[in-house]
This record gives C-alpha cells, structure tokens and sequence, in this order.
C-alpha cells in the first residue's frame, strides 16, 4: 500500500509540472507519459503508452531515438538543445530534450526517462529579433500549400523577382519573410514598403530617397528605400496601388538596378532583390490598363498564389492548434484545449479575414476564458451571431408535442437521431433542432438523455 501511494504520489507530481516527461523500457517502448508531454507532443497517454517512443518524433528523424538508445547501452545522460516533435496533425514544435538512463535498486540499466521543454516561444523571439523566419511558422498540408512550399525551396536560393498574389490576411508578408530567410542575403536587410500607406506625393521620394534642395525643407540628402535594401530584399506590398506615375521609373529600377532620385542628376546602382504582393490581382489591373503591361511581366517572373482559408478546410485544425500553442507560448500560460462545440463553430467559418481572422478570433477566446477549455461563449460575439443566424434560417426539424408521455418519447426519439446524427456535437444538434445549446442540454437532463 506505501509503495502504490508513493507511486501515485510520484506520478502526481510529475503530471503538475510544465516540463514534458515520459519513460521507456530497455525496448523503447513507452511506459509513462505525464501531461506536460500530452500538450508538447499532441499524444493522448493512451496512443503513446506501449508503443515505440520514436512516434513522437515523426519518421526521417532517428537522432533522438537514437540518443535515447545510446543513454541506455552507455548508462550516461544526452541531450539535444534543437530537437522537434511532429504532432498527430502533422505540426513541427521544436523543443529540447534531456535523457536519462534509469536503474533498479540492484544498479541495473531497465530503462530511460526523457524530458522535453517545448520551444516555441523562444523560436518566437528569435525570428523577431533577427527577423528571420522558416516554413515553421507557415503550415499546411493543403496540396496548393505543399506546392508553394517545394517552389519557395527551389527559388529562394536565386535572386529570381518574385510576384505573391492572394486575400488579405493569407500570409503574403509572412511568405516574403520566409524566402528572404532563406536566400543568400538572409544576412543582409529585408525592406518593407506598403504601397498603399503611403501619400502618392511621397512614395517617390521614399522609394528612390532625395538629394539636397529637391525640394523646400530637403535640408541634406536622403536614402530611399532601395538604398537601405542594397545587397539584401526589398518587399513591396500592396504593389497595385503604385501610381502609374511611378510604374515607368520603377520599370527601369527592375530592368537596369539604377535609378534617380528625386532632384539627382547622378544615377544611383543598387544590388537588390524584388519581391512584391498584392490582394488585387495584377492581371485584371493590367486589363483595366490600371496597371502597365510590361511592368507586370517583369514583376510576374515567379508567381506565387496563397489561396483563402476557406478553401484549405483540412488544414483548419493544423493552423488552429498551431495559433493556439504560439499565443499560449507568447502569453506564458498553460497550452487550451478546445471544447468539441466551439472547435465545430471555428471548422464550419468561412473566414474572409483569412488566417489573420482566424488569430484574432483564438487570441480574443484565450483572453476571455478563464479555464484551460475554450467553449463557444468564449468565442468573439460576431461568430456566435453569425451561427446563430445562420440556425435561425435553416429549417428546422419539428420536434412532438412534450405534453403527453407520448409526446415526450417522440421528442426523445428525434433528439437521440439528431445527436447520433451529428456525432454528439451540440451545437450542430441544436441547429438542425432549432434550439439554443443551453435548451437542449435541458430537454436532454429532463429526458434523461445521455451518451452510452
């Protein structure tokens, strides 16, 4: 009995630390798993406990099953400051692991324990403040998203002028960010300008800079933009609100790497690369001869199109657990879980607002909710109107009249089809039913209705 209250006890403890930990017998087969280590790694006790530790880790990746295994033979501790998990949805978390070799009382070797610390947030900090950032922080498993993915690869390493196209909010700044990381001049600086944010009668001469006496107030000269990318990246967002003004100067810049700023009689050559996006459509633009045709040509050398979120529904649960880890990370509080009916409510969403919607929406529920469980009235009022609209439209399925005994079985019987029918979700049931979820919870307690 004091040997099984210590090893509750034991398992207590560790189960309330916020550092990942799990053992594994001489074999490498997992025989604990403490919570820490459910939320770090996506694995539930019950899909790790027995089975080779090596599937955390994800396949092509043997080093740290290897160095567990190596613990073991050598009886020595090892460690690894830059390891990664893959999740069961396929997310990447980087993190850092510790193994240590377990002995029995009699000194022998029976196994080994592990420790992870997830690193997300330091990987966080670093990308800002060197602003360097890779395919970690853009994810997907989309065939459209792969696609970009093997292209960006290819291309990144070439100074090859690149087009992003896409909605507002898909991650065309952040896809800019992640092909200039990955570049030669990933050491050298990545400009940004936004096309639309800035006075027509100043986009000039912050492009191209200005020399002394260009103007009243030009006090001394000025760099533009182009001059602080030299050797490195400039971005230009939103490149289809460039005046056509603008267009002919800014040809020349792309043809020749060599223009004139504003006042200068001396040309000035700059080594930079081209990126540049737009939520417009530069093709429909030229059409409208809103844009100049050979500009877009040279623009449109490698195009890439993020398409909406709404389009990329498999990938919803992916980007949503891995929005919720980031901001859990960069808030420092516990990794939420996400209630079945709030997590329906986020997966049906049309979101014209793209990811950028999507990461609003999750920061707005983890400021509300007060527990580790995001539920729908943790949700911005917006979305929970939008469904419930969205319920008050549909047809509804008519429920018997409960007065009579009769009656009330009828009505179990319809709700029992409408819960099975939608899996138990809910929310989904109470749509079809045309009934508020707090409604339906008490129809199901008074007719004693409840999943076997």
């Amino acid at each position: 009995d004091r040997l099984h209250h210590e090893e509750r006890s034991l398992k207590i403890i560790l189960d309330n630390l916020d550092i990942g930990i799990f053992t594994v017998n001489r074999g490498g087969y997992t025989t604990f798993f403490n919570t820490a280590a459910e939320v770090i790694s996506g694995y539930r006790r019950r899909q790790s406990l027995g089975r080779p530790c090596s599937i955390i880790f994800g396949e092509g990746n043997p080093a740290d099953p290897d160095l567990l295994t190596e613990s073991m033979t050598l009886g020595e501790s090892r460690s690894k400051s830059t390891s990664r998990i893959i999740t069961p949805q396929g997310e990447t978390v980087p993190v850092k692991a510790n193994y240590i070799p377990l002995h029995s009382d009699q000194g022998k070797i029976i196994g080994c324990i592990a420790t992870i610390q997830d690193l997300t947030l330091s990987h966080q900090y670093k990308q800002v403040v060197r602003n360097q950032y890779s395919f970690h922080s853009m994810i997907g498993k989309d065939p459209a998203m792969l696609k970009i993915f093997e292209t960006v690869e290819a291309v990144a390493e070439t100074d090859v002028t690149i087009l992003i196209e896409g909605a507002t909010g898909t991650g065309k700044d952040l896809l800019a960010k992640i092909i200039h990381s990955a570049s030669s001049r990933r050491d050298k600086p990545l400009i940004k300008v936004n096309c639309a944010a800035l006075p027509e009668n100043l986009l000039e001469s912050e492009l191209f800079g200005y020399v002394k006496g260009a103007f009243t107030g030009a006090a001394a000269d000025k760099p533009g933009r182009f001059q602080q990318a030299d050797k490195g990246t400039i971005f230009l967002d939103e490149i289809g609100d460039l005046p056509l003004a603008l267009q002919a100067k800014f040809l020349r810049v792309l043809e020749d790497k060599e223009f004139y700023p504003l006042g200068g009689r001396q040309t000035c050559k700059v080594d930079v690369r081209i990126i540049s996006a737009t939520n417009k459509g530069l093709e429909k633009l030229v059409e409208a001869r809103q844009f100049r045709q050979d500009l877009y040509y040279r623009l449109n050398v490698m195009r890439f199109e993020l398409p909406p979120l709404a389009t990329r529904k498999d990938d919803l649960p992916l980007i949503i657990r891995h929005i919720t880890r980031k901001l859990c990370s960069a808030r420092a509080i516990s990794s939420h879980e996400i209630s079945a009916d709030a997590m329906s409510m986020l997966l049906n969403y049309e979101y014209p607002g793209n990811v950028r919607e999507l990461q609003n929406i999750l920061e707005h529920a983890l400021i509300v909710c007060r527990e580790n469980i995001i539920e729908p009235e943790h949700l911005p009022l917006s979305l929970q109107n939008y469904f419930r609209t969205a319920f008050e439209n549909k047809p509804k399925t008519r429920l018997p009249d409960p007065d009579t005994s009769r009656g009330s079985s009828r009505e179990r019987e319809t709700i029992l089809k409408a819960l099975r029918k939608n899996n138990w979700q809910k929310i989904k049931t109470a749509r079809e039913l045309g009934m508020d979820r707090t409604t339906l919870w008490r129809k199901m307690k008074s007719l004693d209705i409840h999943r076997l």
